[in-house]
């Protein structure tokens, strides 16, 4: 029995996305100041769990803590070591309006942190304190991208254990607002040119610094108004572009530079699992053998039972 994929509309959806998009920036940031730096930014994502997105475990002293948006119950929950907790709604919220909330719930539980208040990759970003246009919150449109979150997650995984090169691990990226898995090659990459709104080239070049082929999951953006699929390469071999992939549906978006796959095609399919991983794994054939990498020493071909 088929996992079931809910509808999702960019259209009616926009304005919940880009506020959580914002509140998950302001939950990461927090993050990124409370752990060493991870290589390709790693240790700054959200993970996809049964009720929402998480930080995971942070520390701060000789305090435990976790931050997690639960999306079930539609609530921020702040979790310690010490069983103090704190939590509020996140419905009627403006971004100002959450930052002050998330600031107050840490300070009453003796966690001090202090953020960078400009949102990363936007253009035209509103520092988090005096942003109070930002504030739709709809819950069934948030749970309906936390199932698509899971079921994404769960085919990623199934894609990455197919890899036994340096890969990262399935992780959720707030700057992007995006769901993802990155494969290497092993071999530096060219300098990566940069550019990305609010985000220090530094930061891009070191996250590209060797060969990588990514593929992951967003519920859309301006550049591509529905939620899809999608996968690239960097730095991208001649050829990549009019490559045939697999499934009917697929399509290189030529300013994006990257292989598509409409959500809908995946959700409406009568097996999505294999659907999604038939998009996953031909657009990365390509990648790697037009840029001629060493398949044969990064590919998982060992069977480990699971009775081990």
């Amino acid at each position: 029995m088929t996992r079931e994929w809910p509808e999702l509309s960019y259209s009616e959806a926009k304005d919940t996305y880009e506020t959580l998009h914002m509140w998950t920036q302001i939950v990461g940031k927090i993050k990124l100041r409370k752990l060493p730096w991870i290589n390709h930014s790693w240790h700054v994502t959200l993970g996809v769990s049964p009720t929402g997105l998480t930080t995971y475990g942070l520390t701060h002293e000789d305090k435990n803590f976790q931050i997690d948006f639960d999306l079930v119950q539609h609530k921020l929950k702040i979790i310690t070591d010490s069983r103090l907790t704190r939590m509020f709604d996140l419905q009627g919220l403006s971004v100002a309006q959450f930052y002050e909330n998330v600031l107050r719930a840490l300070n009453e539980l003796n966690i001090a942190v202090e953020i960078n208040l400009l949102p990363n990759e936007i253009p035209n970003a509103i520092p988090f304190n005096k942003d109070k246009i930002h504030k739709t919150y709809h819950p069934k449109h948030a749970t309906a991208l936390h199932k698509a979150l899971l079921n994404s997650q769960n085919v990623l995984t199934q894609f990455r254990s197919e890899f036994s090169g340096k890969c990262s691990p399935v992780h959720f990226f707030w700057g992007s607002f995006d769901l993802t898995v990155s494969r290497f090659s092993g071999r530096e990459a060219p300098m990566h040119p940069g550019g990305i709104p609010n985000l220090p080239d530094r930061v891009v070049r070191e996250a590209y610094s060797h060969e990588v082929s990514s593929c992951g999951f967003w519920p859309g953006n301006d550049a591509v108004p529905f939620a899809a699929f999608y996968s690239y390469i960097y730095p991208e071999p001649q050829g990549f572009k009019n490559a045939v992939v697999l499934p009917e549906g697929s399509y290189y978006h030529q300013e994006l530079g990257e292989f598509i796959l409409p959500y809908k095609v995946v959700q409406k399919a009568a097996d999505p699992h294999l659907k999604l991983l038939e998009f996953l794994r031909s657009t990365y054939d390509a990648a790697a053998n037009l840029a001629q990498w060493d398949r044969g020493s990064l590919e998982n071909r060992t069977f480990i039972p699971s009775s081990l």
